[in-house]
């Protein structure tokens, strides 16, 4: 990352993925509540921020799909700028890395890291607790990458507690596919009343379980997102034939995205180089190592 008084250029955005995901129930509110274990990735998008003394908040970047007015970045500033009431305004340009509709959180880890970079360069002096409820009113997600550490999260995913991971290499696969999260948590055939684990039934794991934390739980959209999209199947199932339990799959988050876990980079790149080998040019893929502390985590009081 670069900083200067008037710009931060090469922000990370890193994405999530969900080591887990239990629905619990429905609130009343029609939002569902569940228990996840939120794990940062080093790897993501990357945002550059260039003051306006014009007030103007602006975004630089084209993103298919998704017009400037309803870009999580353009309305966190516009959010931190009525909540101040900052006379200064922001460039936003996005290098986008992150595929939408994966569940890996691209959206929401754009949005927080403009509101801590925003903190920063505004000159706000917000505390995390602030910035984090910001976030909440942009999306469930958003909170967890301002709160900037590994979480076991409950509520819509906005009650965090920090957990310490091991550190590990993740291979991250990416049907072309988009899945709409909000189809897939009205689907009738969604589990919505999963046991209510502890954090302590989580960590416990880490001592009787050589495939820990991998081996806890499920995610309860899998079979959802699976039944509606082949292509998600798909992922999984060569996962499964070519890796078997050594390197058990799952889906992250409402999907499409599918992750396993390597001990090393070089056991991840190896694993990489058999998915480039078996011809599947339509599957994105990265390596994702583990990454324990938001890059900008200093960047909130």
């Amino acid at each position: 990352m670069i900083e200067t008084k008037d710009s931060l250029r090469d922000c990370p955005a890193p994405a999530k993925l969900n080591l887990f995901l239990h629905i619990t129930g429905r609130r009343p509110d029609g939002y569902h509540s569940l228990q996840t274990v939120f794990q940062l990735l080093d790897w993501g998008d990357r945002l550059h921020f260039t003051l306006r003394a014009d007030g103007e908040i602006r975004r630089q970047t084209e993103v298919p799909g998704v017009p400037e007015s309803a870009d999580l970045v353009v309305r966190a500033a516009s959010l931190l700028k009525a909540h101040t009431g900052t006379r200064f305004g922001i460039d936003i340009e996005i290098e986008k890395r992150v595929p939408m509709g994966g569940g890996l959180g691209g959206g929401s880890s754009d949005a927080a890291t403009t509101l801590l970079a925003l903190n920063r360069l505004w000159k706000l002096g917000l505390p995390r607790d602030t910035l984090q409820a910001l976030g909440l009113e942009l999306g469930a997600d958003v909170p967890f990458f301002v709160y900037g550490k590994n979480a076991f999260a409950q509520g819509v995913g906005e009650a965090l507690a920090a957990v310490s991971l091991p550190s590990r290499c993740f291979l991250v696969v990416t049907p072309n596919v988009h899945v709409p999260t909000a189809a897939i948590f009205s689907d009738e055939s969604l589990t919505r009343d999963s046991k209510v684990v502890t954090i302590t039934d989580f960590l416990a794991q880490q001592s009787c379980d050589a495939r820990w934390p991998d081996s806890f739980g499920r995610n309860d959209m899998q079979p959802v997102v699976v039944g509606k999209y082949a292509e998600v199947a798909q992922v999984l199932e060569w996962f499964d034939d070519t890796f078997g339990d050594t390197a058990p799959a799952r889906m992250t988050g409402s999907g499409s995205s599918v992750f396993a876990a390597f001990s090393s980079v070089a056991e991840a790149e190896q694993a990489q180089a058999k998915l480039l080998a078996s011809g599947r040019a339509d599957w994105r893929s990265a390596l994702a190592p583990s990454l324990d502390t938001h890059p900008l985590f200093a960047f909130a009081g």
